[in-house]
């Protein structure tokens, strides 16, 4: 199989070891620098909040600590997970000037480990914090990813400003990136079953393993949240399909691709039946293949929070079904139109 086109490169994120810094069995440096050393991946993307203990104002020799060990291991740095807290407390919220200040010096952090840019769920910023950061992001030569994922959908009106700030600007600094867990044709197997272990009515499990991308689905959700039936012990959980769970198609993406500069290949397991994990890697790997993209591709696991699988296992498993569906795609193998 042929690989990937050059442009594109491959990361897996720190996030995928969540479970194992929790445990602090190990120190988190070695964790995350242990993607790098242990082979898994060459380029990380790094959430600092799971790294610094100073995040969201990262001191020096924290950072500096986390450069040179990567540099020991001979890894990159693609992304850096930002943080933008817009309240000083419970009732009072951050100027402007102080929203930019909170995020300045994550953005120095980014910078001196090397790292390409940073991401902020889309629209968080806004127009007016945006064109104050441009200048900084251009001193720093960083990017500033806006991600868009699950339920969110780029055609959207609630979308539309968002959007419409980042194309008017017409700057490669601020740009979109796509979570795939928009691309979702069917629901990973695992989650259905901890649902129903958790005590979810049979009925609607079924409906949501049959019907997960019938409208009338997410209805039925919504109205077992609104009766309050939602088993407790599951109940956060249950939330993942009305926030995280997207049922778009990757012909959908097509009119933002001009402003997207990375995705995130966002995976639960690795229960491939019906193609529910390749497929949507193969359409993407189609339609970037006939788009010209340059940009990262990033494994993302959210199902540590159902599962106990080993993150550097499963991560480098699903980067190789990635990379081959990714390739196959590319080369128009069961790639969408």
């Amino acid at each position: 199989m042929t690989g990937i086109p050059d442009a594109w490169t491959l990361c897996a994120s720190a996030f995928n070891w969540t479970p194992e810094v929790t445990a602090a069995h190990r120190p988190a440096l070695d964790i995350v620098t242990g993607i790098v050393a242990d082979g898994v991946a060459d380029t990380i993307e790094l959430e600092p909040g799971l790294l610094w203990r100073s995040f969201p104002a990262p001191q020096g020799g924290e950072v500096d600590e986390f450069r040179d060990a990567m540099d020991k291991a001979k890894g990159n740095v693609s992304i850096v997970g930002a943080s933008l807290d817009d309240f000083l407390s419970a009732t009072q919220r951050r100027s402007t000037q102080q929203r930019l200040d909170f995020l300045v010096p994550q953005l120095q952090a980014a910078r001196r480990v090397g790292a390409a840019g940073v991401r902020l769920p889309i629209g968080q910023a806004g127009a007016e914090l945006l064109g104050l950061v441009q200048p900084l992001l251009h001193e720093l030569d960083l990017v500033l990813y806006e991600e868009i994922q699950g339920q969110q959908v780029p055609e959207s009106p609630a979308m539309a400003p968002a959007l419409n700030t980042i194309a008017g600007l017409a700057d490669d600094h601020v740009r979109v990136l796509v979570d795939i867990s928009m691309l979702m044709p069917s629901l990973p197997a695992s989650y259905l079953e901890e649902l129903r272990r958790g005590g979810v009515p049979g009925e609607l499990v079924t409906r949501l393993a049959d019907e997960w991308r019938n409208p009338a689905t997410l209805d039925a959700v919504k109205a077992l949240l609104q009766s309050g039936n939602v088993p407790p012990r599951v109940h956060t959980l249950f939330m993942n399909l009305v926030i995280r769970f997207g049922r778009s198609d990757v012909s959908d993406l097509r009119s933002i691709l001009p402003l997207v500069g990375g995705f995130h290949l966002k995976f639960w397991d690795l229960d491939d039946t019906d193609g529910r994990v390749s497929q949507p890697l193969r359409d993407l790997g189609g339609l970037l293949g006939s788009t010209g993209f340059a940009g990262t591709l990033t494994s993302e696991w959210g199902g540590h929070e159902w599962l106990q699988d080993d993150p550097t296992d499963i991560t480098r498993r699903h980067l190789d079904l990635a990379a081959s569906a990714l390739a196959a795609g590319a080369l128009g193998d069961g790639a969408a139109d």
